[in-house]
């Protein structure tokens, strides 16, 4: 008997603006709304609606079942851009037949940088299911398939029963990715990912120089029936672009679709299963250890999508080096947008690798070369170093500006010739306003400013004593004073 895990990713990244050097401190938008809702239009007629039909029609026709992670990122473009399109994956939801993957929020490299903000965004990724969905997430895909030995422990102490991860030679050597097995170090299920059934969909369906091309649904199911008896289970995972935008329609990809589960089940042994469902129905064969990174891009099944050359490892070295300067903001919009920009897409429009499948790097990339992605990405890194940086200024002078305008000890009171006495810069003002020209005089004059020098000396304001040593006139001190009041009150 084969139990048939069809698995799709659902993700879109906002794309940012071109963004040069002189356009840092600009307060230019980081990201591009006009692009980003022209592109996700295009693949909701493309791709997400009319596929979601025909998923919705197989499901009532053949008790299909499907499984989505769909990132935060997306949820709330769709949302904006195309809440119609959302429906109708939550329609799909409401039929039982279909199960939600949890993942990163952002779609990001966390895991790998900051094991902190991964657990951050997986929890913020359960929150906006739960309200786009109203379910609770048991099995975890990190992003792109990232896993190792280490993750599981993370993940299965963050509740989840299962993740998803590359079925590679790597770590399985001579077994097959067609059973389920156990994470080394923790009681997590692992679901690995059968590349090869896998690609011939997502990459290989629409190449005429294939030897197998056209993949028909007859001859692909004849390929999975003959895992009865050598296998359990086969881990269909892919792009949910794959239909309609990687694989376009002309390519027959929905027909493939339409045909694929009544050929499948022409075999009796087989069945469509939720990944939930596998990890109670099966149990594992072994246990797999991962000690270093995967991941399901590209031929070498790493990280060498994102971090390959100098200018990825730069990139997300400096994304991520931001991170406590980013937090102690407390700055919600400014935590959102370093957020943002972890999205793995930023980095995999840097790469400069092209192999059998380098195609894929090219697709959906905004910019002309992997050199233009990186100039523009850290122009936008830089500019947001000035935000943190103005925003340190602005609480300096918050905290600076309550001292300025409290109170002196009594020992340094301002004792002015007419008698009064000034204990802080508004009764200054009040004594300067009403003193005569004579007793100002006495104070400001060509040898001395002594209101300059007790608000240098006591209060500690320089800016003020510098613009006051200046001012020779009781009229134009007075004006200063209390414009410095106006400003200091802001920050206050």
């Amino acid at each position: 008997m084969v139990s048939i895990c069809f698995y799709l990713h659902v993700h879109q990244p906002l794309r940012i603006n071109k963004f040069s050097i002189f356009d840092i401190g600009s307060e230019k938008d980081y990201f591009d709304e006009k692009k980003n809702k022209f592109y996700l239009e295009r693949i909701c007629r493309k791709s997400y609606i009319p596929t979601n039909k025909i998923l919705l029609d197989l499901i009532k026709k053949y008790n299909f079942k499907v499984s989505f992670s769909i990132t935060g990122i997306l949820m709330e473009q769709l949302e904006k851009y195309a809440p119609h399109a959302l429906k109708s994956f939550q329609d799909l939801v409401n039929t039982g037949n279909v199960e939600i993957i949890g993942e990163t929020y952002y779609h990001s490299l966390a895991w790998v940088y900051s094991r902190e903000e991964f657990k951050k965004q997986v929890k913020m990724q359960e929150k906006k299911i739960k309200e786009v969905f109203n379910l609770k997430p048991k099995i975890f895909r990190n992003t792109e398939l990232i896993y190792n030995n280490e993750m599981g422990k993370v993940v299965e102490s963050l509740g989840y029963k299962a993740a998803l991860t590359e079925g590679t030679e790597k770590v399985l050597g001579w077994r097959s990715p067609c059973f389920l097995y156990k994470a080394k170090g923790s009681n997590l299920k692992l679901l690995l990912k059968h590349y090869k059934l896998s690609d011939d969909i997502a990459f290989r369906f629409s190449t005429p120089y294939w030897k197998e091309y056209p993949l028909t649904a007859d001859k692909y199911s004849k390929w999975i029936n003959g895992i009865n008896g050598n296998g359990e289970i086969v881990n269909l995972f892919m792009d949910y672009e794959t239909f309609g935008e990687h694989q376009w329609r002309e390519t027959g990809i929905f027909e493939f679709l339409k045909h694929f589960p009544s050929e499948v089940l022409k075999h009796p042994d087989n069945n469509f299963i939720l990944p939930s469902e596998a990890i109670k129905r099966l149990k594992p064969v072994g246990t797999l250890d991962v000690p270093n990174i995967i991941s399901w891009a590209d031929l070498e099944r790493d990280l060498s999508a994102w971090t390959g050359n100098k200018m990825q490892k730069t990139a997300i070295k400096e994304v991520y080096s931001l991170e406590n300067d980013i937090l102690r903001t407390k700055n919600k919009k400014i935590i959102e947008i370093w957020r943002k920009l972890q999205t793995a897409d930023h980095f995999y429009y840097m790469c400069t690798k092209w192999f059998a499948d380098g195609d894929i790097h090219k697709y959906f990339n905004p910019y002309e070369s992997p050199y233009d992605a990186f100039i523009n990405y850290m122009n936008i890194i830089n500019d947001l170093k000035e935000k943190i940086k103005r925003g340190e200024e602005m609480k300096i002078s918050k905290k600076l500006a309550k001292n300025y305008l409290a109170n002196t000890p009594e020992e340094n009171l301002f004792w002015c010739s007419d008698g009064r006495v000034f204990k802080n810069l508004k009764e200054l003002l009040t004594g300067l306003r009403e003193m005569s020209k004579d007793t100002f005089n006495f104070h400001v004059n060509r040898y001395k400013n002594d209101f300059s020098n007790w608000i240098r000396d006591v209060i500690g304001d320089k800016k003020l004593a510098e613009d006051l040593m200046k001012a020779r006139t009781k009229n134009a001190a007075t004006k200063i004073v209390s414009t410095r009041i106006r400003t200091l009150e802001k920050f206050a």
